[in-house]
This record gives C-alpha cells, sequence and structure tokens, in this order.
C-alpha cells in the first residue's frame, strides 16, 4: 500500500477542494448579505491543512494500485464531506451543531437531498448557493473531476475511476485514456446543466433559483432553495422541465456520449438497460396517476398527472424534489414510490439506487433459474441486447444485492436502537442508502428533530450508497490489508 502517496493526493485534493469555498463567499458578496466570512475561513483552513499534508511528501510518487484506488476513494469522500461540514458549522446563521452541519454536508455531496433546515428561503444567498453548488460537485463524482486533472500532476487516475464509476460493469472506457474520458463526461454534465438552467429561467424562475436548481436536477440531488421545493413554484412548466432533466440526468452518461458522437439518436433505443428504465419509469407513472385518481387526492384530473408524473420521476430516480406533500397520499402510494428508488437511475448516471442494469440482471437470472426447472438440462446465457453477460457479473450483482440487503437491515435496526420508529426508521434507511432525500414518518419534511446518533449513522448510510457498497466494505476485510 503506498500509503505516501495516498497522502500526498488527499492533501492535493482538499487543497483544490478548497476552491469551491470562493463562489459561495463571491456570491455573499453580490448580495451583501453577511455571509461571507465563514466561506473565507473555511477557504484558508482547507487550503493551509491540504498543503500541509501535501508539502512533505510532494516528491513521494508511485504507481497506483487497484488497492489504493478503493483506499483513496473512500477517504476522499469522508475527508471532503468533513472539510465540507466547515462553512455550515461555522456560520452562525444556520444554527447547526457538529451533527447537523455533517448531515447536511455529507447529504449535499453525495447527492442525497434530505435536510435538517426549516425556513430555507430565510436563509442568506451564500448558503443557499454552497448547498447546491455541493450537490452538483458530487453529482458525477469529484472524483471524475479529480480523474481528468491528476494525470497532469503526475498521478494516474484509472484505479480511481474503476473505484468510483458506478455499474457492475466498470472496464469500458468512453475513450482510451481516463482523463479524456473523465472531460468529455464533464463537458455532457456542465452543458445539461447550462440547458436546464436557461430552461428554468425561461418557464418563470429567477436567475439564482434558475442556477440553483439547475445543479441540483442535473445532480439528481434534490436540494431545493425552497422549504417546499419545486411546489413552492406552482408552475405545471417547472415541473415538466425537471422532470424532462432528471430523465436525461437518469441516463448512462457514456450512453450519451455514444449517441452525440454517432450523430444516431437510434444509439439510446439499441441500450437494453435505457429501453428498461423507460419500462420502469411508465409503469409507475401510471400506476402512480390512475391511484390519485381513484383516491380523488386532487380535484382535476390535470393536478392528479402534474403530480403524480412529477413525484413519481422524481423519487424513482432519487431525486427527492417535491410538488406537495406526498407522504400525505394513501400510504401505498409513498411505500410503492420509496421501493421504486431502490432501482434508482442508469449505471453511469448521477442517480442512486442499486442501479437499472443490476435489477435488470437479476430479473434475467431469475428467469433462467425458472427455465431451468423446467428444462434442467438446457444451456441458458443471460443476454443484454446480442451480448452474452458472464456468469462472473452476474454472480457479481447477487453479491452485491446481498450487501445492499444486509447494510440496509443493520442500519435500519440500529436505527430503531436509537429510538426511531419502525416507518421512520425504514424509510430514513432507504432515502439515505439510496440517495434519495425524503422519507415518510418523522422525517417526512425534514431530518433535523432526530437524534444526533441517527443522523451519524445516516450519514454513513449515504456514504455506503454513494459508493455503491463495495467500495466501502472492501476495506473491512482482512485479505485488503494483506500484502
Amino acid at each position: 500500500m503506498q500509503y505516501r502517496s495516498i497522502i500526498r493526493i488527499l492533501g492535493l485534493l482538499v487543497a483544490v477542494f478548497s476552491a469551491s469555498m470562493l463562489p459561495p463567499a463571491l456570491v455573499s458578496l453580490w448580495y451583501q448579505d453577511g455571509a461571507g466570512v465563514p466561506f473565507l475561513l473555511s477557504f484558508v483552513i482547507c487550503v493551509s491543512v491540504g498543503l500541509l499534508i501535501w508539502y512533505p511528501n510532494r516528491s513521494y510518487q508511485r504507481d497506483l494500485k487497484v488497492r489504493d484506488g478503493f483506499l483513496i476513494v473512500v477517504m476522499f469522500w469522508l475527508v471532503l464531506g468533513a472539510v465540507g461540514t466547515l462553512p455550515l458549522y461555522l456560520s452562525s446563521e444556520t444554527g447547526m451543531n457538529l451533527a447537523d452541519a455533517t448531515f447536511e454536508a455529507f447529504s449535499g455531496l453525495t447527492t442525497t437531498g434530505a435536510t435538517v433546515l426549516t425556513g430555507i428561503e430565510t436563509l442568506p444567498k451564500a448558503i443557499l448557493f454552497y448547498r447546491q453548488q455541493l450537490q452538483w460537485l458530487g453529482g458525477m463524482g469529484i472524483i471524475v473531476l479529480a480523474v481528468a486533472i491528476l494525470p497532469m500532476l503526475g498521478v494516474g487516475g484509472m484505479q480511481l475511476y474503476k473505484a468510483e464509476t458506478p455499474g457492475p460493469v466498470k472496464d469500458n472506457k468512453v475513450t482510451p485514456r481516463i482523463a479524456d474520458t473523465a472531460k468529455h463526461l464533464w463537458l455532457i454534465y456542465v452543458v445539461l446543466t447550462l440547458t436546464c438552467a436557461l430552461a428554468y429561467r425561461l418557464a418563470g424562475m429567477g436567475w439564482f433559483d434558475a442556477v440553483g436548481h439547475s445543479f441540483s436536477t442535473v445532480a439528481i440531488g434534490g436540494f431545493s432553495t425552497y422549504d417546499a421545493s419545486i411546489g413552492h413554484f406552482n408552475s405545471s412548466a417547472i415541473n415538466i422541465i425537471c422532470v424532462v432533466f432528471l430523465l436525461l440526468s437518469a441516463i448512462n452518461y457514456p450512453l450519451h456520449f455514444a449517441a452525440m458522437r454517432g450523430k444516431n439518436i437510434l444509439t439510446y433505443w439499441r441500450d437494453p438497460e435505457l429501453r428498461a428504465f423507460l419500462f420502469i419509469q411508465g409503469s409507475l407513472v401510471v400506476l402512480i396517476f390512475i391511484g390519485l385518481l381513484r383516491s380523488q387526492v386532487y380535484d382535476t384530473t390535470w393536478e392528479a398527472f402534474d403530480h403524480g408524473l412529477f413525484q413519481a420521476v422524481s423519487i424513482s430516480t432519487t431525486a427527492g424534489f417535491a410538488t406537495g406533500g406526498f407522504a400525505y397520499w394513501p400510504l401505498y402510494l409513498p411505500i410503492l414510490l420509496i421501493f421504486s428508488s431502490f432501482i434508482g437511475g442508469c449505471a453511469g448516471s448521477t442517480g442512486g439506487g442499486m442501479k437499472v442494469v443490476r435489477v435488470l440482471l437479476l430479473f434475467l437470472q431469475g428467469k433462467r433459474e425458472l427455465n431451468r426447472l423446467v428444462h434442467p438440462r438446457a444451456i441458458y446465457s443471460i443476454k443484454l441486447g446480442r451480448r452474452a453477460v458472464p456468469d462472473r457479473v452476474v454472480e457479481a450483482v447477487w453479491g452485491f444485492f446481498a450487501a445492499y440487503a444486509l447494510v440496509f437491515v443493520i442500519i435500519m435496526l440500529l436505527l430503531i436502537m436509537t429510538g426511531l420508529d419502525n416507518m421512520t426508521a425504514f424509510s430514513a434507511t432507504a432515502a439515505c442508502l439510496n440517495n434519495l432525500g425524503p422519507g415518510l414518518g418523522d422525517v417526512a419534511s425534514h431530518f433535523g428533530d432526530i437524534p444526533d446518533m441517527s443522523k451519524y449513522l445516516l450519514v454513513i448510510a449515504m456514504v455506503f450508497g454513494r459508493l455503491e457498497i463495495f467500495t466501502l466494505l472492501v476495506l473491512f476485510t482482512p485479505a485488503f490489508w494483506k500484502n
């Protein structure tokens, strides 16, 4: 294990991350809200700590192994989450204790979108912008951005990319060089963000809200600058724009690149994961719409469709935006939405959950086992499109599913031990492990009233979800630490 190289990289990345404290300070200066000092102080602290860690190890450069990559990724998220806590904790306007600030920062960086805050619209613009910015940076994964710049600093990025990239198959690269891959993905990410911000502005949002919500929409995060979330604007046009960009962001980003490079929109339809994703989304919208009509939750059919479409896409893609209190719908509807978040977006997207391709492979494996019961001597292969999936990948997906379920049960039981009721513990665990955001019960509107120990447990759930279980679990195996 190249410990000094790892320390050197972490120091460098903390110093680079300190630059994220400057935009909120500039926003504070622009709006004269008096909230810029904690960001400037945090910037100085981050730069100082980063350089102090980096300088003694600046000349210690070694080739990174796969194990080093896993450790760097985990430490990176933990360290940057802790660093991101600083301005929230130092700010007197938020009134946060350490647990609240830690929860809010990790929720932003992991694009979970759960919040402990109330009266959000009364907070200074600098803090509102910082929360949205955290989600935007975390959306694609700060590691991917680091991969684009680390080669220029003499550090290879392939091991980091393999540890961070979502999905069961991680060896496919968009372009031959990993730095080029990261740059192409970020270009798509930035273009989607700018287009989304412009669409929001044309639909009636102010520029500040349009930019802030485009950050959290493309990141599939769910933070808003208002307590009522997207529902604050009471606009069907804004709802539709949000739905469109959530769907675009939940699609595999390399697939976007392939479609643009080949200039062929049919590239999307040829992808079996995308077809499964669209089928799941369409089915869910229909079920929610019918359920709302039968329950007569809304006065008109259009209202039922508008809210049903928005909430179905928002929750199932793990964004967590809201147009109203979906927690107050007939109970089977929010439970259905919570379960849909376990599927989440496509692999290689900014969505959370287990990813559509894994669920699709589990379905195909179950179908294969049923066929084997009928024809025991027949040989069946699992195919995604025209390609046969190796059994090793299917085994890995089953292992991932088992680990996901185990982590979920353990965290939920620990939350119950801290005093949460069953419904709150279940939905809070689902909301954080799936990087979803809103829950049910005591966390239906915010997470501010639960015990501090529960918040720290949910922070762990967020990191597990963001790193897709295995990346973090592998650190707890004895084999990982043996030479």
